[in-house]
């Protein structure tokens, strides 16, 4: 098995937005905002390779939209999400799954793509399964009010006319990967757990999007549930130290992984590395 961090680049968000009811006193600290408020956020995916798949977990913000989108999230530092497949030593159309955490346009808008012709918009991974929750992808085409604004069908009505779509139906979805799932943040999100050499990664997508939220009330006001997010953290911590887990940030703009520890205070970061750093 490899594993190999695959950058897309960045994107800013309002920092109130990002910390919920945290302060900006001190969430300014961690992730200083700009003169509009707002952050900058990675957009960080992961290409697994196991046995004779080659997996990838999210698929970044992709560049299919329009100017007048993306001048809403300041893109930076953009890189092509196939270029920087190429650059790990393969080709996007060996790419076997793609594993969608959750279809917020963030995520999953790489998933798809404008054909050459740019007549049509197709799945960028033409001989890839593409993976989701079926409670999730139900809510996506349904959403609520909160969220309409992030599930955009192009991002996802191609992948089930391609046929390439496929839901999610058991926990274990490699010998090497099992999922848990949350409630909190989106219906029905994805957490992949990837076993390795006696390592154990967890992509945590947006249940703790950063090195900066491990405390457990640093909560998004993306958050459909924040109280939840609040349960569902502390439950996941306490496995985390169990078993001792390595956490995997999709949005930290500094780092690619932590572990946590239990202090006075409650849960905190216990230290930072990159995820080459392990994976021997």
């Amino acid at each position: 098995m490899k594993l190999s961090v695959i950058d897309t680049g960045f994107f800013k968000l309002d920092g109130g937005a990002m910390f919920g009811v945290v302060p900006k006193t001190l969430w300014n600290k961690l992730n200083p905002a700009d003169e509009k408020n707002l952050c900058n956020w990675a957009m960080r995916c992961l290409l697994v390779e196991d046995g004779n798949r080659l997996i990838l977990i999210d698929t970044g913000i992709g560049n299919k939209q329009d100017d007048r989108f993306f001048s809403f999230y300041a893109l930076s530092e953009t890189k092509s999400l196939s270029d920087s497949i190429t650059k790990q030593g393969h080709h996007p159309d060996e790419i076997t799954d793609v594993i969608l955490t959750h279809l917020h346009f963030d995520h999953c808008g790489g998933a798809t793509k404008w054909n050459e012709a740019k007549t049509d918009i197709i799945p960028t991974f033409k001989n890839a399964v593409y993976w989701s929750h079926p409670e999730h992808w139900k809510h996506a085409l349904q959403p609520n009010p909160r969220e309409k604004a992030s599930f955009l069908k192009d991002n996802l009505l191609p992948l089930q006319e391609s046929g390439q779509l496929k839901f999610i139906d058991s926990k274990q979805f490699t010998d090497n990967i099992e999922f848990i799932y949350s409630d909190c943040h989106t219906e029905k999100m994805v957490l992949p757990i990837i076993h390795h050499n006696n390592q154990h990664i967890v992509y945590m997508a947006d249940l703790v999007p950063s090195s900066f939220h491990i405390p457990v009330n640093y909560v998004m006001a993306y958050d459909i549930r924040p109280l939840l997010s609040m349960q569902e953290k502390e439950n996941f911590y306490k496995l985390a130290l169990e078993s001792n887990y390595t956490l995997f940030f999709e949005h930290d703009p500094i780092f690619e992984c932590g572990r946590i520890q239990l202090t006075e205070k409650g849960f905190r970061l216990q230290e930072t590395f990159a995820l080459n750093e392990i994976m021997v």
